[in-house]
Formats: structure tokens, sequence, C-alpha cells
């Protein structure tokens, strides 16, 4: 093959200048000739991609990498009163360089969000982020080809990236040798560990804040937590550990603001003993109430129970109800219905139930009360699948001629179900007394202790405490367990003693379901109180929460815990009526920050099967960001959406201030290193020795890859183009 290239490429550069236009002397034809003969072989030698090869005689021939943590956490001044940074290049500069610079060849590079080269006197910890595994990758490629008997690295194993450092190197590559700075336990400091929001609000809906929290050193001394919106002190609770070290939960229950997103911080006044005062606080967001939910109650005769719950939803702001009941059949033996609801939509409801898809998806949740399979057909029951799983909508199904006899089983809709509808055989539920009173008294499971929908009182113990007080119900239908995945937030006794599901909910596709098994509900409302509000919370809450993962056809979600300074990613999910993805579309998003001039960015189309568009922009500064995004199609608007996100809400780099050696050691054991304590350093040596391999693999090195081999190339056709110019050729 290489013969036959010499041949052409000789016959080719001899043939391109053997006849000329010009007649030409010997010597310039010749040039010609060698000159394009040469660019030829040239072209030969780099595409054949050559390599210079070094043989190396072992470890001491190689490098070993010393990655030192320069993230926020390495601050932290308790090594004998100095930042762990500060031992840190106390460690690289004394003690490695005189175990290991006589014998191997050190790089010393720092790592926090990225790992680069640094001098050992220079060393500051400012990272926003310890990236271990980031680190780990980027040496291996960096080194990629050289001999690498280990990496040192220096670190007090905070780990704040998005991998497990320990997986990363699991995947083979040298071993490593990390070097845990810092102390095992804390003497004096309290920390909020964490603090979450529940579910976007609807309108007037009080929104659940859960915040975790730790005392180290102070033993069960109680201390006060406060609780600000916006900057503004609203609540100060006492709280008391079990034990010291012993985390405490605690919740909250808010009412943000309807307009505009709530930042809600949770503070730790300050104690001077503290070793870190940066961790006493967090912030989350929580985003504005979103548009009233659009919901579709269809009942198969009209009820009494059907009229207490329309008044229930009806005085409700977050919802917008639309209801068909039927009535029974006109002189053509026809079924006539009864419906209510916003005149843009009931024309759709005439003949019972929304035909078409676009109809349907337009709700963001829908109730069958006493519907049984028959009074759908069989296209309307998969239509409510779909609207169910790819739309996102919830489906509440109550009443128990929808569970007679065989109900929905057997229909599209059974898998949504929560329950299984063909096994009703048998005790199913544990309950969270561990017994069965009476028949159809509510009993809630521990689940539905904590659940959102089940909460009808200011505290776990006083919700407990309303529903043991709830009247029984007339009836309840017997169901079988729940289905892999779903949870049984109440059930109820029956006759024969066993224990039914009776509140029951799942996750299915994008959207939710839920059943109610009882019947007269409405009891709660008329044989209490008539300041006793159980009834409507219930139901509504039961509403809310179905129709709350419901979005709009576009829809846009901003990445969340990013720290000022990181890119945030925005994704819009742009589709049409029917929930079609729309991929021809041009998105772009206005950045709202909390105290810059607004930017736009364009966004992409990241996976046309679901109309997914991505983009990012730079947090500059903390804060909540609102991102504005409007979808322009054919040369006119398709849609708009907003989403809110929060930036620096949490110093997470000092959370859990002690060393974390734990992660350290898993990362050792992982790569085939171990754990070096800082007065096992004189064994570094010996262990990067023995640690590598009795071959070690020669050194290669592109030929071809670099500035001179172009430059080769392009000279050579160069100097032919000059000759040809002043011989008069084109």
């Amino acid at each position: 093959a290489l013969a036959l290239f010499l041949i052409s490429a000789g016959v080719l550069s001899y043939r391109a200048y053997a006849r000329t236009a010009i007649p030409l002397a010997a010597s310039t034809r010749g040039l010609l000739i060698g000159l394009r003969f040469v660019a030829f072989l040239a072209l030969l030698f780099f595409l054949m991609r050559p390599v210079t090869v070094r043989s190396t005689r072992g470890p001491r021939d190689g490098v070993v990498p010393i990655l030192v943590d320069t993230s926020h956490s390495m601050r932290i001044a308790d090594v004998g009163g100095r930042a762990r940074i500060a031992q840190a290049a106390e460690l690289v500069q004394r003690d490695l360089k005189r175990a290991l610079g006589a014998e191997l060849r050190t790089e010393v590079l720092a790592f926090g969000e990225t790992l680069a080269p640094i001098d050992p006197a220079r060393l500051t910890a400012d990272a926003r982020r310890s990236d271990l595994a980031g680190a780990l990758r980027s040496a291996k490629e960096r080194y990629r080809g050289q001999a690498v008997p280990g990496i040192v690295v220096i670190s007090d194993g905070g780990q704040t990236g998005t991998r497990d450092a320990a997986l990363n190197v699991a995947s083979g590559g040298p071993p490593v040798y990390p070097i845990g700075l810092g102390a095992r336990s804390v003497q004096h400091d309290r920390e909020v560990l964490g603090l979450t929001a529940g579910e976007a609000p609807l309108v007037q809906s009080l929104v659940e804040l859960s915040a975790s929290l730790v005392s180290h050193g102070y033993g069960v001394a109680p201390f006060d937590v406060h609780l600000l919106e916006n900057g503004r002190p609203i609540q100060v609770r006492r709280v008391a550990p079990q034990a010291d070290g012993s985390p405490v939960r605690e919740l909250f229950y808010v009412s943000p603001n309807k307009d505009a997103a709530t930042l809600y911080t949770l503070r730790i006044p300050q104690d001077g003993s503290e070793l870190v005062a940066e961790n006493n606080a967090r912030t989350v967001l929580v985003r504005p109430a979103g548009r009233r939910r659009r919901v579709l109650l269809v009942q198969g005769a009209p009820g009494f129970e059907h009229g207490f719950l329309l008044r229930a939803w009806r005085h409700d702001p977050g919802l917008d109800v639309d209801s068909v009941a039927r009535k029974g059949q006109n002189e053509r033996g026809e079924d006539t219905f009864y419906v209510q609801g916003a005149a843009s939509r009931t024309s759709a409801l005439a003949s019972g139930y929304p035909e078409e898809r676009e109809a349907l998806f337009g709700y963001d949740a829908v109730v069958l009360a006493n519907i049984d399979g028959s009074a759908l057909s069989r296209a309307q029951l998969d239509v409510t699948a779909r609207f169910v799983s790819e739309r996102g909508g919830g489906l509440l199904v109550l009443g128990a001629r929808s569970f007679a006899s065989r109900g929905l089983a057997g229909t599209p809709l059974e898998e949504i179900i929560p329950v299984e509808l063909g096994d009703r055989a048998g005790d199913v539920v544990r309950t969270s007394d561990g017994g069965v009173r009476q028949p159809n008294r509510l009993i809630l499971t521990p689940e539905g202790e904590r659940h959102p929908v089940m909460q009808v009182g200011p505290s776990l113990e006083d919700s407990r405490h309303k529903w043991d007080a709830m009247p029984s119900l007339a009836f309840s239908a017997a169901l079988g367990g729940p289905r892999p995945g779903a949870i049984v937030l109440a059930m109820t006794g029956h006759a024969s003693g066993l224990a039914r599901p009776l509140v029951a909910i799942q996750q299915y596709g994008r959207g939710r379901s839920m059943v109610f098994s009882g019947e007269a509900s409405w009891r709660w409302r008329m044989l209490l109180p008539s300041n006793d509000r159980v009834f409507e919370l219930f139901w509504r809450q039961a509403l809310r929460w179905l129709a709350s993962v419901s979005t709009d056809p576009v829809n846009v979600t901003a990445s969340e815990g990013a720290m000022p300074g990181e890119p945030v990613t925005v994704d819009v999910m742009a589709r049409d009526a029917a929930f079609a993805p729309v991929h021809d579309a041009s998105v772009v998003a206005r950045v709202v920050a909390p105290a810059s001039a607004p930017r736009e960015i364009l966004l992409s189309l990241a996976d046309a099967a679901t109309g997914r568009y991505t983009g990012q922009f730079q947090a500059d500064q903390p804060g909540a960001y609102r991102i504005l995004v409007d979808v322009r199609r054919r040369g006119g608007s398709h849609g708009t959406a907003s989403d809110w996100t929060l930036v620096g809400g949490a110093e997470l780099e000092l959370a859990d201030p002690r060393l974390n050696d734990e992660v350290l050691r898993r990362v050792a054991l992982a790569s085939g290193g171990r754990l070096i304590g800082t007065d096992e350093i004189e064994k570094l040596p010996q262990l990067l020795v023995s640690s590598a391999p009795d071959r070690v693999p020669p050194v290669r090195k592109d030929v071809w890859h670099n500035v001179w081999a172009f430059s080769l190339v392009v000279g050579l056709l160069s100097m032919e183009w000059i000759v040809r110019r002043r011989a008069g050729l084109r």
C-alpha cells in the first residue's frame, strides 16, 4: 500500500507540471514537482498518526499529582487553631516535598469546581464547591499516557459535587492516597441541616416548611430558631434535642405571597463559642400561587354527597369546577345531562364527557363520582388514561358504584387506580394503632399521618385527634391491596373485622390518582359542630394535591441549588393544546436578576420527541431569579410561562464541618490505595513504589497532533504557490 501511494504521488506530481501553458525552466519544473511530492509525503506521514515512544524504568519516571481541596470548608480553623488550608500548604511545602521530592516527581493542583495547577505558596480556600469526583476524573485525563504511580489528595472529605468520587475511581486508574484534615468531632456547633418547602401552592394555600436542625457540644440544652419571611421575622420557636448531636425535625406552616416568590429563612442565633457560623441559616424559595386549577366532576347520577362536594370545591378560590350529572333519558332513549360550568367549556360537555383530547386536556383534574365502566366509551376511558399519564392530570375516583361488581376493572383506568380491583380478599393495610375499630370509621396509616392531603390540623397531633373524632361513614366498598408504588393514607374497618383501603394515592406517569371508597362523607359536615371544617379541608386538599402537578402546554423549570458564579439551566416544555410536542418554535427566556438589568437567552431544541428546549445563564449574585419565557411559532406567540429559582440559599460547603474521613476512605479503597494519616506521610514513597505495576507502560507522545505538523504542510503548499506565481502560472 505504501509503495502504491508513493508511485501514485510521484505520477500525480509529475503530471501536474509535465505540460504547462507557459514554458518552464527545467530547474523550476523540478522544484514544483518536488514540492508537490514532498507535500504528498508529509500528508501521508501525518495521516498515519506517528508517535514517539519513551520507555520508563518505574514509578520514579512518572509523576505524582497532589490534589489540594481549596473549597470554603478548608477555611475552618480546627487544626490546632489554624485553618485547614494553612495546614494543607504546610504539608505540601514541607512534609510531602521532603518525603517525595528526592525520589518522585510531583505536581500540585488545586481543586474546587475545577482542577488547575497552583503554586503551593498561593493556596487559598475560595472555591464554592469541592468536586472530588470531577477532580479525579480530570487528573486521569490530564496524565493520560504518563506513568502515575498514585494520586495524593489533601481534603477534609467534603463532597459537594454531583457525582460520588468512589464510583468515579472504581472504573480504573492509579491508586488514590487521601490525607484527611480537620477534627472528627466538633466541640460546639449548631446547624440548620435542611429546609424544604412543600409543593407549589394554589391561591390561599398554607405551605409546609420542613426543617432539620442539629446541635453538637451543647447536650440537650434547648435553643431558639427564628423563621423569617423575606428578611422579616414572623415566628420564634424553642426546640430541644433528645440527645447531643441528635437531629431535630420541625414543621412550620406559612402563607406565601400570591404575586411573587417568597423567601423563607430559618436561622439559629449565633453562639460565640460555635466553630462555624455560616451553617446557622438556610433559605428556601416558595413560588407564588399558581393559576386556578380547572376540575371536571362527572356524576353517574345526582347525589346528596355530590352536592356537598361541589359546595366545598366551588368555595375554594384555587379551584374552578365544571360538573356534569347524568339525569336520565329523553323520549328518543338518549342520555341527558345537567351541565354546570364556564361558558367557554360547557359546549364540549353536552354529551356528558369531552369527546376531543384537547377539551379534556384543558382540565387539571377529573373526578369520577359513582361512574362504572359502562358509563364512558372505550375511547373516552383511553383518553382519560392518557390525560393522567401524558398530560400529567389528576384522577379521583369515588363512590360505591365506581367499585361495585367489576366497576372500572378491565378498563384502561384499572391500572391507574392505586388499589387492586380484581383481588379484594384479606387484610391489606397496616394500621397506625394496630387495631380495627368499629366499621366505616376512618383510621390513619403512618404514611397518612404526615401526608398533606390528610393534614387537617396545625400539627400532626391535632390532625390525628380531629380524624379520631370523625363520625362513621354510611358504607365503604371492599377494595384490594395497594398496587406497587401506591400509598394507603387511610383505611376503614368492615363488619368482617378486616381493614380495607379508604384513601389511597399513587403517581402514574406524569400525573396522580386517588381513590375514596367511602359513602356519605357529608356526615363529617353535618354531624359535627358548624365551625368544624375538616370536611372542606380534606376534600379541597385532595383535589389541590391531585391537580398541583398539572402544567400548562408551555412550562418552564429552572435548576435549583446553584451558587453565585455557577450556571443555572432553564428547561422549557413546548406543546400544543393536545400536549403534542412543538419542535419548530423560537424560545427566548428573559432572566430578571435580584439587582441587575434583565437579560435574554435563546434556548435551543434539546429533544424533539418531547418538545424540550434548554439553555443556561450565569448567576452572578445570590437571591431570587425570575425567568420569563416566550415561545413563538409561525410569526406569533405560541405561549408564555414563568418560573423562579433561588441562588445561594445555603452554604453547602460548610454543612457538617467535621472531617468526613469515611468519604476519603471509600475513595482510597475503591482505587486500591489507602487513607494516610498526617503522621504516616513518610510511608508514602514506599506505598507509591509498591503500588506501581512491575512493568510501567511507555510514555507515548503524538508527533502529528501539533502546530509544527500543520505549519509544515501549509508551508510546503505556500512555497509551491509562490513558485507557480513567479513562473507566471495561476
